[in-house]
């Protein structure tokens, strides 16, 4: 009886809290992070900012919140690629993935650039914001795992290898990840080298074209990522 009188109200206020996403995220598009605020947004909405307080402590637990979907939306946006490009080569699937890493991003631009961009003074993240990141990442894991490094990424493979053995997350990311590689002494730091790898070319290519660094320039955002992406699976010895 109790449930049943609860969930109308616990709809009311996910949907309530929905709308004040919303909304901030608007904000965010025309404004950038810097201007996000309660007060501005309780009044875009016609509320009272105390009945904003109700949903959101803070500005920075609604920026927490942002950031949490941003995270999920791009990890959903690089898991579905990832499953439709079972079973095609390395290369292909790296390809489809960041594509799709790269199409979330340029869609929606402003929140990329909450998550990716400069940090925002005097906000710490939730700690649950690294297993949401690692979680963009993760799919990218089993495509370099049974690649073969080049020699210049020998020091960059022995810290993903020192990684391992001082942080158990990491180990549990990869085996969530790419568990076929568990036990062999080397694919799992290959997969953390590649995954590390790659976050560096998908934050400079696709960073510099979401921030409209790319205008006026003669080639085009995808084309250079394809490029680089081409230059990392040569690396590595992909398919």
């Amino acid at each position: 009886m109790v449930r049943a009188q609860e969930s109308p109200r616990a709809r009311y206020r996910e949907q309530t809290r929905s709308e004040i996403k919303q909304t901030a995220l608007g904000q965010l598009a025309e404004s950038g992070v810097g201007a996000l605020a309660l007060t501005r947004v309780a009044k875009e909405m016609g509320l009272s900012g105390p009945a904003l307080y109700r949903y959101f402590a803070n500005r920075d637990d609604l920026l927490s919140a942002l950031i949490r979907d941003a995270y999920d939306d791009a990890a959903a946006a690089v898991g579905q690629a990832a499953a439709e490009a079972r079973g095609r080569s390395p290369r292909e699937r790296l390809e489809e993935m960041a594509g799709a890493y790269r199409a979330w991003a340029i869609n929606e631009p402003h929140r990329y650039l909450l998550i990716q961009g400069a940090p925002v003074p005097g906000y710490v993240a939730p700690d649950d914001t690294r297993g949401r990141a690692r979680a963009v990442l993760g799919p990218f894991l089993p495509v370099f795992a049974n690649g073969t490094p080049e020699a210049g990424l020998a020091a960059l493979v022995v810290e993903m290898t020192d990684w391992l053995a001082e942080d158990e997350s990491v180990g549990a990311w990869v085996a969530e990840y790419a568990p076929d590689v568990l036990g062999d002494l080397r694919a799992p730091s290959y997969a953390l080298a590649g995954a590390v790898l790659v976050w560096a070319q998908l934050h400079g290519s696709v960073g510099l074209e979401a921030a409209g660094n790319f205008t006026g320039m003669g080639h085009g955002g995808g084309t250079l990522l394809i490029a680089q992406l081409n230059l990392l699976a040569d690396a590595f010895a992909l398919d």
